[in-house]
C-alpha cells in the first residue's frame, strides 16, 4: 500500500542548452552558470559500501520541503530530487539535485544530474513537470517524474546505497531525437574515469566542438568512452575513497543491437560525466523502440567494481510498463553448426519492439536467452560481429522455445578465394590501426599513416599493408597487385565488404584497364561514425564481376576508389571502414 503521497507541478523553465542533437554536441559545462545555491547536507559517517549498519538503516525515509523531496537510503547516501522550477537553464524539476554520500557531495550544484538536458526539455513544446513522491510499505520509496510522454522514477531501499531508475516512454523524446541519463559529479570528488574521454588538458576542438586534441597530438573525446553493448555491465567512475557506477539491465528497450557503441563518460575541468545511454541518434541503424521500461542503477562503492544488483521487487512499485517474469518467456538453442573456432559467436533477437542476445558456448554452441516479452523475432547468429545465419523465432509467455541445431550456411569465408584480405568477421580490427578506432581520432599521433604503399597478394599482410578506413579525400585509391597463370584466366568476383560507410562512402574498382560501374550507395547511419570511435554501420558486401577478357597472365592491378555524390574535408570526406576484401571464381 502507498503513503504519504506528495505532488506539484511546474511551468516553464527558461532554456539555455549545451550544442547537441543526435548524440553529436559537447555536454561539457557553462563556463557561465550563477553561484550555486547551498542546500543543507547530511554526513553518515560509517557507512561500508556494500552493506550497513542497522542504526545506519535506522535512517531511512522520506522528507520534503518547499523545493526538494530529501532520500536517505540509511547506507550513507542521502539524495534529494528538484520538485520546482528555480528558473535555471541548466536544472529541472525532476532532477538530481544533490548525492551526500559518506558526507562527500557527489552532484554539481550548477547543472542537473537529468535526463537529456533536463525534464523540462524533452519534447517540443511541453515544458511542465509533474514530480511525486510516495513511500511503498516499510522499505521502498518512489519518486515519479512526468514529462510529456515520458516518466522517469527514483527509486530507494533500505539500507542499499543506490538510486534505482527507470525510465518509459511512449514517444521518442523529441527536441533532441534521444534518451539518455547523464549524472554530473564535481571532477575534484571523482577524478579517475576512462582516459580516452578525460578532456583535461586538451588545447580546443579539432572537430565538431566534440573531438579534443592534446597538445603532444593525441586526442581525446567523450566518444571514446564507448564499449560495444554486450561487452560491459557497469560504468562509472572513482577516487581513492569512492566509486560511482551505473549498472544496466538487458537493455531490451534500446536499438543496435550487442555490437553498438556509443559514448559512456566524459572527463572535463568540472565534471565526471557518466551517460546512461536508452537511446541514442549517433550510428543509428534500427528504428528507436519506445513503450519499454528501461531500468539502470546508480550505486556508490568503495571504489570496487559493483556487484549484482537485486531488482526483483520492482514488480511491487507500481512501474508503468513493467512485464514481470511470469509474462516472459525465452529461447534455448541445442547448438550451431559448422562454426568457426576462431570466432566468438553471438545470437541475437530482434523486432520493433524489443532486443536481445546471448554468447554462443565455445565448446558445443548452446545459446539461451531469458526474460524475453513475448512476440516473434528475428534471430540472427553472429560470427564475431558478422550477421551468418538468420531465421523467425516466436517467444510465448511463461515458456522457453527450445530450438535444433542450427547450421550455419552464410558464411562468406566458406568460399575458396583466389586470394583474400582481411577476415570476413564484421569489423576492421585486423587491419592497420584495427586496435585503435574506437578509442582516437584517425588523426592522433598514435595512428599509423593511412596512406600505404601497393599491396603485393603473396607479400603483404593485413596488419601492416592495409588500412582499416578508407576516405575518398585521404587515401582515395587503394592498389591489389596479384599474379594469375594460364590456367587461371576465366571470370573472377570481387567481394568488397564494408562495416559502415559515411556520407554515401563505397568503393568502386578498376582491374587493369577496366572500370566497373558505380554500385549504389548502401544503407548507413547518416551521422559521423569514422571520427567518433565506431566502425559499427550495416555490415554490406559489393560484388563486382570481372571478366575473363581483362584479366592478364603475370601479373595484374587492381585500384579500390571511394566514391560518393558527397564530399567533405579529409577525415570527414566519404568514407567507410572494410571488413575484408577477397577475388573468388564467378560461379
Amino acid at each position: 500500500m502507498e503513503t504519504n503521497t506528495l505532488r506539484v507541478l511546474t511551468g516553464a523553465a527558461a532554456l539555455s542548452l549545451f550544442a547537441g542533437c543526435g548524440g553529436s554536441g559537447s555536454s561539457t559545462s557553462d563556463s557561465n552558470m550563477p553561484a550555486a545555491r547551498t542546500l543543507a547536507t547530511t554526513t553518515v559517517a560509517g557507512a561500508d559500501a556494500t552493506s550497513t549498519t542497522q542504526a545506519n538503516a535506522a535512517t531511512f525515509g522520506l522528507t520534503q520541503d518547499t523545493n526538494f523531496y530529501t532520500v536517505d537510503t540509511g547506507a550513507g547516501l542521502v539524495f534529494k530530487i528538484r520538485r520546482t522550477d528555480n528558473g535555471v537553464s541548466t536544472q529541472s524539476a525532476g532532477d538530481i539535485a544533490s548525492m551526500i554520500y559518506n558526507g562527500v557531495q557527489y552532484q554539481d550544484q550548477a547543472r542537473g544530474t537529468q535526463l537529456n538536458s533536463g525534464f523540462d526539455y524533452l519534447y517540443n513544446n511541453v515544458s511542465a513537470v509533474a514530480v511525486t513522491a510516495t513511500t511503498v510499505g516499510a522499505d521502498t520509496i518512489k519518486i515519479t517524474v512526468q514529462a510529456g510522454d515520458l516518466t522517469h522514477y527514483y527509486m530507494a531501499r533500505r539500507g542499499d546505497p543506490n538510486i534505482y531508475m527507470g525510465t518509459y516512454f511512449t514517444t521518442e523524446p523529441s527536441t533532441l531525437g534521444l534518451a539518455r541519463f547523464i549524472v554530473r559529479v564535481p571532477i575534484a570528488a571523482l577524478p579517475n574515469g576512462p582516459v580516452p574521454s578525460d578532456l583535461r588538458g586538451t588545447n580546443g576542438a579539432i572537430e565538431s566542438g566534440d573531438v579534443f586534441g592534446m597538445p603532444n597530438g593525441e586526442t581525446r573525446s567523450k566518444h571514446y568512452s564507448n564499449m560495444r553493448l554486450k561487452d560491459w555491465r557497469y560504468i562509472g567512475a572513482t577516487s581513492a575513497t569512492a566509486g560511482l557506477w551505473i549498472v544496466r539491465d538487458n537493455h531490451e528497450g534500446g536499438s543496435g543491437g550487442p555490437f553498438y557503441r556509443s559514448l559512456l563518460n566524459q572527463g572535463t575541468s568540472t565534471n565526471q560525466e557518466i551517460t546512461y545511454i536508452i537511446n541514442y541518434g549517433e550510428a543509428q541503424t534500427e528504428a528507436f523502440r519506445p513503450g519499454i521500461l528501461n531500468t539502470y542503477t546508480m550505486t556508490f562503492t568503495d571504489g570496487a567494481a559493483p556487484g549484482a544488483i537485486d531488482t526483483s521487487w520492482f514488480a511491487g512499485m507500481g512501474l508503468l510498463g513493467y512485464v514481470p517474469d511470469s509474462g516472459r518467456g525465452g529461447v534455448a538453442g541445442v547448438g550451431i553448426a559448422n562454426r568457426d573456432t576462431r570466432y566468438a559467436y553471438t545470437v541475437g533477437f530482434a523486432n520493433a519492439t524489443a532486443q536481445y542476445y546471448a554468447d554462443v558456448n565455445p565448446s558445443n554452441g548452446y545459446y539461451s536467452s531469458a526474460g524475453m516479452l513475448p512476440g516473434t523475432y528475428t534471430m540472427t547468429v553472429y560470427k564475431n560481429e558478422l550477421a551468418v545465419e538468420s531465421r523467425s523465432v516466436t517467444v510465448n509467455a511463461g515458456a522457453v522455445t527450445t530450438l535444433n541445431t542450427i547450421t550455419v550456411a552464410g558464411d562468406p569465408s566458406s568460399v575458396t578465394p583466389k586470394w583474400r584480405i582481411g577476415d570476413w568477421d564484421g569489423t576492421p580490427n585486423e587491419f592497420i590501426n584495427g586496435d585503435k578506432l574506437t578509442t582516437m581520432h584517425p588523426q592522433d599521433v598514435r595512428m599509423a599513416a593511412w596512406t600505404v604503399p601497393d599491396y603485393v597478394i603473396g607479400t603483404s599482410t593485413p596488419a601492416t599493408g592495409f588500412p582499416a578506413y578508407q576516405w575518398k579525400e585521404v587515401n582515395g585509391n587503394l592498389v591489389i597487385r596479384f599474379n594469375l597463370k594460364q590456367s587461371e584466366i576465366r571470370a573472377y568476383t570481387l567481394r568488397a565488404g564494408i562495416t559502415v560507410g559515411f556520407a554515401g562512402g563505397r568503393p568502386k574498382i578498376s582491374v587493369n584497364g577496366w572500370s566497373s560501374a558505380n554500385p549504389a550507395a548502401p544503407n548507413q547511419p547518416k551521422t559521423r561514425t569514422l571520427t567518433v570511435g565506431t566502425y559499427r554501420g550495416n555490415n554490406t558486401m559489393l560484388t563486382f564481376n570481372i571478366p575473363a577478357s581483362e584479366l592478364l597472365v603475370g601479373q595484374n592491378t587492381l585500384t579500390l576508389t571511394a566514391i560518393s555524390g558527397s564530399s567533405g574535408v579529409k577525415y570527414l570526406s566519404p568514407g567507410y571502414a572494410w571488413d575484408a576484401v577477397d577475388l573468388i571464381p564467378t560461379p
